[in-house]
């Protein structure tokens, strides 16, 4: 393992200052390029190279191809050298640029990320892990330490020390993060990243690791013979991918290109979600708005003709006005609808997809060139979906009486109107 010191120089030019982070491959230092005059990030593999000359030119030959990878969400490639270290070793080192920002693992401590944005992170660095399968690069150590939150965005660091896909097995990686098959000598693949990067998106949900192990002996130790843990409280699509990507077998995970193609889909519903959400808000206060409107422009009502003397009502009549007359409308039964559908109690459970899903088909059956029998084909088809997410779990008996009570007032309206 590489033992640098603040101070030393690496190959006559880089001039270690202090390091940044630690990761289980490797250590990022702040450091000063003397040649050019300008701060610089190098890190440094923590495993060292030995005198091999064949893993010497497999590390340098993969280094080579991460320089020729470009990406906006990686970090830049300058330099690739090796050094030997005061313990006798021979360690490789990635000079890169030294951007300003945070590490992931500094914000998950202090606390789980929002899903929209653990999302889009895990989007942006499942984009980069693509673009690299593509060309046969396994990065093999996503991990929150690797992961840089800048102003730009998130950038994923040490493809400089990736490895092509099928290398043989080595002991790359960092313990919470490394796949089951890893443990068993399987070679290299693109299906490692995809683990690790599960990992990553159920730390950021969760605010810890989808294991408790934190070392070798611990990974090794643990038997993974249950599912892999599933993350509660986000939307139902999201939990479902992350679980997969923590799948024991390989094979049964997904490729990096599905993981863009869902959490785009993802993410893009929820946004669906919120602009309708944010429509019918803008509506409603503009309704409001002109009836009031409408209201203070009225002319003054005329005076009241003097009363005339009435006979007195019948036992009949007195009966007919005693009885209400008022029936709600179609728009309040559906606003009422949504309104149970979006509330905190009994439906605050309930998943975005799942509420965006139902409103449109609510939309859907009150469009004006529906007629009403299509209107109440169109509660038949809801009052299904709705049966359909209960027996997914995806929707809470409590949840599902009151929107049934409302789909009843919307039948009601519907007879009526």
């Amino acid at each position: 393992m590489s033992r640098l010191e603040p101070g030393d120089v690496l190959a006559r030019r880089y001039l270690l200052l202090d390091p940044l982070a630690r990761g289980g491959m490797s250590v990022i230092w702040r450091a000063f390029d003397q040649s050019l005059h300008r701060m610089i990030a190098v890190k440094v593999l923590t495993a060292s190279l030995h005198t091999d000359p064949g893993e010497r030119v497999s590390v340098r030959s993969e280094a080579r191809a991460a320089a020729r990878f470009i990406h906006p969400d990686s970090i830049e490639i300058y330099d690739y050298g090796e050094t030997v270290t005061t313990s006798g070793g021979v360690a490789a080192y990635v000079v890169m640029p030294l951007l300003d920002g945070t590490p992931l693992a500094e914000r998950i401590e202090k606390g789980p990320l929002p899903w929209p944005e653990a999302a889009a992170i895990a989007l942006r660095l499942a984009r980069v892990l693509m673009a690299g399968h593509a060309r046969g690069l396994v990065h093999r150590d996503v991990t929150a330490e690797n992961v840089l939150l800048t102003a730009g965005g998130p950038k994923l660091l040490d493809f400089g020390i990736a490895a092509w896909a099928g290398d043989p097995d080595d002991d790359r990686g960092t313990p919470p993060y490394v796949a089951p098959e890893r443990l068993l000598g399987a070679p290299t693949h693109p299906a490692v990243d995809v683990y690790a990067l599960g990992v990553l998106l159920h730390t950021m949900l969760t605010g810890r690791t989808p294991y408790p192990g934190t070392t070798w002996e611990e990974i090794e130790a643990a038997h993974r013979t249950e599912p892999p843990p599933r993350v509660a409280g986000v939307p139902y699509a999201l939990a479902s991918l992350c679980q997969r990507c923590l799948a024991h077998e390989p094979e049964d995970r997904p490729t990096a290109a599905q993981i863009v193609s869902g959490l785009t889909s993802t993410l893009g519903t929820a946004t669906l979600g919120r602009h309708v959400r944010r429509g019918l808000t803008v509506t409603g206060s503009a309704a409001l708005a002109l009836s009031a409107l409408l209201w203070f422009q009225q002319p003054p009502a005329p005076e009241p003709p003097p009363k005339q003397a009435q006979p007195a009502p019948s036992p009949t009549a007195r009966l007919i006005e005693s009885t209400p007359s008022a029936v709600i409308t179609v728009e309040q039964a559906a606003a009422g609808f949504t309104t149970v559908l979006r509330a905190r109690t009994p439906c605050g459970a309930t998943d975005d997809d799942v509420v965006l899903d139902l409103t449109q088909v609510l939309q859907n059956a009150l469009t004006p060139q529906h007629g009403p029998s299509a209107r109440a084909s169109g509660t038949r088809s809801l009052r299904q979906k709705l049966s359909d997410r209960l027996r997914e779990g995806r929707l809470t008996p409590a949840c599902l009486s009151e929107l049934e009570a409302r789909l009843d007032d919307l039948d009601t309206a519907l007879r009526h109107d």
